[in-house]
Formats: structure tokens, C-alpha cells, sequence
């Protein structure tokens, strides 16, 4: 066991011989570390927390009670091949949070950005790629393989299925089943997800210019009501736009996917 000497492990803790535990970590008690994982310097590991698996979690970041991070894959043709589990710095990791090691065929990491909140009763599935700055309410689940932009919402009992790509900025109402692809800044609502619009709310809480908004709202009307199928819409966008933000939607739309998209309503 590797214990930096300003590290702070409560003596009910159970660390394991091979865990790494960084300068001014902290370790709560009954909590468990299992022997592969790595807890950067100021990690704070509530109580009754379980971290196993080869899991690294980044400087500053906080896992509260009954978080389990780290533990196997849950899918059937997991067979005990050694696969990671990799979180970034100053996430907010809540209660009973879940968080999955990847699979052999999937890439072998699931892996967390940094600065982002995950909120009582989350779960990111094996071999997910999540971005920074990620917002996960209450009970929502993101499934195996999805892959989930910088700066997401994705609102409270919320399922995301696998594969699905949620691209930058996008927000994902309460209560909804997201199965397929969602555009960058775009908005889902409805109990089986439908896309309703952009985030505005989102974009002007970033700062974006107004010619900028402006530009994401023509292209989304385009995309919406243009002529010609949903790909040929977003073809056009990408060869006459110079606008980065409408480059990005564009070229979300037209890169490989293993789902359809949500259009426009």
C-alpha cells in the first residue's frame, strides 16, 4: 500500500496493500479501497463508500456514502478480462452513485471527464465516454457504450440507451428515454424522448453572442423544415455554414453512429 503521509484513512477503513492513496486524500469510515485503485491527491472518499476495481480517480474529487465505483461490468459476456475505470478531477460523485469498469470488446474504459456532478442514485455503464462539466440528476442511467459530450444536462430518472451519443451543451429533460442520438445544443423532452428545440437557457448561461444564437436557431430550422432528408439537410449546413457552433451540429450529424437521430418535431 501506497499511503502519502498527509493522507487521512479513518481506522474502520479497509485499504488494500495495493491501493494508491494521494496527498491529502481522505478515506471515511467502513469505506473500502480495493488493491488497483489509484485516489489522487485531495480525493475524499466519504463513509461506506466501495472503490475496487483498476479505478483512478482524479485530484479533488468527492465520493459521498454508498457510492459503488469500480465493480464489473453489467453485461453476460463479461469474462474477467482486466479492464479500467478512469475519473477525472473535481467530480462530485453523490450517494449510491454507480459507476462501471469497460469491456474487452467496448475499449476496455469507461471513462468520466472532469467537474462534473452525479446526483444520488446515478449509474454510468461499462465502456461509457462521459465530458466535463456533466450534469447527472437523480436515478438517471447512462447505459454501456453511449458517449456524452462536455457540458450535457441530463435531467432526473432519465435513461439513455446504449450507444446513444449526446452531443455538447445538449439538455435531456426529467423522466425521459433517450434512444437515439441527440445534436449538439439540442433539447429532449417527453416521456420517450423527442427533440423539441435548442438549449437556449444553456447557451446564454455560457455566454455565446447573439450572432451566434442566431446561427444555431437558422440551422436548426433548416434541419427542422429544410428540403431533402435529415442527412441531406445536414450536408448543406456543413458545406455553406462558417459558423463553428452550426459546424459542430453538422458535423455530429454526418460522423459514424451505431443509432438514428432524434429530429427536429
Amino acid at each position: 500500500m501506497s499511503v502519502h503521509p498527509e493522507a487521512h484513512i479513518h481506522p474502520t477503513a479497509i485499504v488494500d496493500a495495493g491501493a494508491v492513496v494521494g496527498s491529502g486524500a481522505e478515506v471515511g469510515p467502513f469505506s473500502v479501497i480495493g488493491p488497483e485503485v489509484t485516489l489522487g491527491p485531495g480525493v475524499v472518499v466519504k463513509s461506506h463508500a466501495v472503490v475496487t476495481g483498476a479505478t483512478d480517480v482524479g485530484e479533488g474529487t468527492v465520493i459521498f456514502p454508498f457510492a459503488s465505483l469500480g465493480e464489473i461490468p453489467q453485461d453476460l459476456k463479461f469474462r474477467g478480462e482486466r479492464t479500467r475505470l478512469v475519473i477525472g478531477r473535481r467530480n462530485r460523485i453523490r450517494e449510491g452513485v454507480t459507476m462501471n469498469t469497460g469491456t474487452e470488446g467496448g475499449g476496455g474504459v469507461t471513462r468520466v471527464g472532469d467537474d462534473c456532478l452525479f446526483m444520488t442514485g446515478a449509474h454510468v455503464g461499462h465502456d461509457a465516454q462521459v465530458g466535463d462539466r456533466v450534469i447527472v440528476a437523480n436515478q438517471s442511467a447512462i447505459a454501456g457504450h453511449c458517449v456524452i459530450g462536455d457540458d450535457v444536462i441530463i435531467g432526473g430518472l432519465v435513461g439513455i440507451h446504449q450507444f446513444v451519443r449526446i452531443g455538447r451543451g445538449a439538455f435531456i429533460g426529467a423522466v425521459a428515454m433517450v434512444t437515439n442520438d441527440v445534436i449538439p445544443y439540442g433539447m429532449v423532452h417527453a416521456p420517450r424522448g423527442e427533440l423539441e428545440g435548442l438549449n437556449l437557457v444553456g447557451l446564454k448561461r455560457r455566454g455565446l453572442a447573439r450572432e451566434d444564437i442566431h446561427a444555431l436557431r437558422a440551422a436548426y430550422q433548416t434541419l427542422a423544415q429544410g428540403e431533402g432528408a435529415f442527412l441531406d439537410r445536414a450536408r448543406r449546413l456543413n458545406d455553406e455554414t462558417d459558423n463553428p457552433f452550426v459546424r459542430e451540429i453538422a458535423e455530429f450529424i454526418l460522423a459514424d453512429s451505431g443509432r438514428s437521430f432524434l429530429t427536429p418535431g
